[in-house]
């Protein structure tokens, strides 16, 4: 008994209980489904092995979805448990898991894969490109996130959920302060994903500067595009810092060492400053691919090319060079000194001003443009006011005196979710409605878009702004409940109020999915919205090889020239295609690594050696495999292209 006596949740509640239930009748039906009707072989064929950019695309996008709603439960828990002073309906316990598995779920679980998923599906259509560079590479990036985010997600259920906030601070992510598995949990699952990342950032990279169409020079390239070269490029940079982090957090606990110990030469706030200088640059590496997707939304549906093309290329340039220079602005009040802080101040501060030019940008586009009031320029345009006033305030964050009246209160809580919302969410939303035409076949119905947006920023305003009253009355964050006599009570119901109201909009989501699904038409063509960029120019389904003949490109708008100015985009004959074959051994090798991240985690040291081995020798598979794809022929490239003009 002792074996498995490990593997208990150490605060258990009939909450929990009922997740092991329905996650053991979920598995249950999923199975009997596939067997039921024998999908087992398509869904190893065309899903498990693809390597293909825009099924991996739509497997990011499918992950994101599922995940904002398991991070939105834990949103509404935290809501209802402060609704109301002295609250029972969290003990401090569970009130600690929630926001610590709330936080990382979101950033790294949903923020991530949502972003990935438009950069995987969109940057090789946009630039013209077959595939990624890396096509096998790209299909275990995809893995590794899946597993590191299944990982995390058992943890509510075996051994318990990590509880020290999503920041994970040592001493108190240390052993001796948490001393159950949640925190290995923390590490394992978001190192694992983590390394998916990287080789994203790698593969993107190497994507866009080897793979451009034939005339697409750097200054050619679409706004979309440039945001995810400059997104990857602190990707690389940055997420080395956090491997190393994880990985010494991970000594620390399972072997012993004192790397953020307060004793035996460690330094606790060697983590601290470890974790922001990536933890804050993440934040830009959500929200510049966000930037990218609106420059692309709101000049076509503003009719207008987009204003200060040269100028939204070199803030976003300067943006990802200041994310890495203003970190320390998380410490203003743990006594790091007048210089430091005053140094830090000045550079959060700056980053204000690159920010303000694309806001500027993107409102002279709309300047005597023809706007188009679609649900993504809803969005769009919903996102500028609610994104200034969240930048506002981090703008009076930034004053480091100032910041010891606003740190650890509802106010700081109220500006992250005020630029991350409106920054990344709102982005996401616009970005899935505009390229799901392209991806399904089909368009969601704009009715029901348009509501869910309303009920979406109507309750997104209810739920926060009043955070930053009760912040600035001094209520703190990450405290489980307060009294009647501070007066935090309405305010807080007011807020519970507004997340339900958004919890209606994004069930409205879900349900616009299903109606669009049985009720929207098909015949849509390649190019519903009237849209300026490359990946608008093939059919609609995007054959698997993209383009029958390599796009010719002009501009950065190359789509929009050729429909009005007549520029001829496929100047050449169509060839054979070189394409790279489906493999399994991304799955395996990733499936593999969570079996070594859940071994780690209760230190099961044989499994963990075992699993190692396995992941080495599937490495050494790959490095002596003698596959070099394969050839679509003339032949099957024109009977597809037939059969596609048809659809179209």
């Amino acid at each position: 008994m002792d074996f498995f006596d490990r593997f208990a949740i150490p605060n258990p509640s009939i909450a929990i209980y009922a997740s092991m239930v329905a996650i053991g009748l979920t598995v249950v039906a999923i199975i009997a489904g596939l067997t039921y009707f024998k999908k087992w072989g398509y869904l190893w064929r065309e899903w498990l092995t693809t390597v293909d950019h825009k099924r991996i695309g739509i497997m990011y996008l499918i992950s994101a979805l599922i995940m904002l709603f398991r991070g939105g439960v834990d949103a509404i828990m935290l809501r209802a448990q402060l609704a109301v002073p002295d609250n029972k309906l969290l003990d401090p316990q569970h009130y600690n898991e929630v926001f610590s598995t709330h936080g990382v779920i979101m950033v790294m679980f949903m923020a991530m894969p949502f972003i990935f998923a438009f950069m995987n599906y969109v940057v090789p259509l946009q630039i013209g490109a077959r595939d990624v560079a890396f096509p096998r590479l790209n299909a275990l990036s995809f893995w590794l996130f899946f597993f590191g985010a299944m990982l995390f997600n058992i943890s509510f259920v075996i051994g318990g959920s990590p509880d020290a906030g999503w920041t994970s601070y040592f001493p108190l992510a240390g052993n001796d302060l948490s001393p159950h598995v949640g925190t290995n949990y923390y590490m394992m699952a978001i190192q694992i994903s983590g390394i998916g990342s990287l080789m994203t950032g790698i593969n993107m990279i190497t994507t866009i500067f080897k793979m451009r169409a034939p005339g697409m020079t750097l200054m050619k390239m679409p706004m979309f595009t440039w945001s995810v070269l400059v997104t990857n490029l602190i990707i690389v940079t940055v997420f080395p810092v956090i491997t190393v982090a994880l990985a010494m957090g991970t000594m620390d606990r399972l072997f012993g060492t004192h790397f953020f110990a307060t004793t035996n030469g460690g330094m606790d706030m060697l983590w601290a400053n470890l974790f922001w200088v990536w933890g804050h640059p993440e934040v830009y590496i959500l929200i510049l691919p966000a930037f990218g997707l609106y420059s692309e939304i709101i000049s076509t549906f503003s009719g207008r090319n987009l204003y200060g093309y040269k100028s939204m290329v070199a803030s976003m340039v300067i943006i990802s060079a200041l994310s890495c220079m203003v970190w320390a602005h998380h410490f203003f009040t743990m006594g790091q000194g007048a210089l430091a802080n005053s140094f830090f101040s000045i550079t959060t501060m700056m980053i204000a001003v690159p920010t303000g030019v694309k806001i500027f940008n993107w409102l002279f586009t709309l300047w005597k443009g023809k706007i188009r009031f679609t649900v993504p320029m809803l969005y769009s345009l919903g996102f500028i006011p609610l994104f200034v006033i969240g930048g506002v305030t981090g703008v009076m964050l930034a004053m480091s005196a100032a910041d010891y009246q606003y740190h650890n209160t509802m106010f700081l809580v109220a500006h992250f979710h005020n630029t991350i919302i409106p920054g990344v969410v709102f982005a996401m939303l616009a970005g899935l409605t505009y390229y799901w035409p392209k991806m399904f076949g089909f368009m969601l119905n704009e009715r029901i878009g348009k509501w869910a947006f309303w009920l979406l920023s109507i309750g997104f305003c209810l739920a926060f702004f009043p955070m930053y009253i009760t912040g600035l009355d001094g209520q703190a964050r990450r405290m489980y409940t307060y009294s009647e006599a501070t007066g935090y009570g309405p305010l807080n119901m007011l807020s519970f109020v507004g997340a339900g109201v958004m919890a209606i909009s994004f069930a409205l989501i879900v349900y616009n999915v299903y109606y669009s699904v049985r009720y929207s038409p098909r015949n849509i063509g390649a190019d519903p919205w009237d849209a300026r960029s490359l990946e608008w120019a093939t059919h609609t389904p995007v054959p698997e090889y993209n383009f029958a003949i390599e796009p010719h490109v002009a501009s950065s708008e190359a789509f929009w020239d050729a429909k009005k100015k007549g520029h001829e985009l496929f100047p050449g004959k169509v060839e054979k295609i070189h394409m790279p074959n489906s493999s399994g051994v991304p799955f395996i090798m990733s499936a593999i690594f969570f079996v070594f991240g859940f071994s780690m985690i209760f230190s099961l040291w044989i499994p963990a050696i075992i699993s190692l081995i396995g992941i080495f020798a599937c490495m050494a598979h790959r490095s002596f495999e003698n596959d070099h794809g394969r050839y679509i022929s003339v032949k099957e490239i024109e009977e597809t292209e037939t059969k596609l003009r048809g659809v179209n």
